[in-house]
């Protein structure tokens, strides 16, 4: 999967990042690679699925896809 990350510059120094695709998913380093990295870690989290994300029927049935 690719996605689009904007980097911006911090007023107090390093670099803010966000994913546009991913309202919230935002991030930051002292520089553009560790932006790049939180920014990657941030992305994970923000895909991991959740338990209680949605209710489901009683017998729905779970299952995981890669992208």
């Amino acid at each position: 999967m690719n996605l689009k990350v904007v980097f911006e510059p911090s007023e107090e120094g390093g670099f803010t990042v966000y994913v546009p695709s991913l309202p919230g998913c935002i991030s930051e380093g002292k520089d553009k690679e560790e932006a790049l990295r939180n920014i990657r870690e941030a992305i994970e989290l923000y895909l991991e699925p959740v338990d209680d994300d949605l209710p489901m029927a009683e017998r729905a049935e779970v299952m995981d896809i890669a992208v």
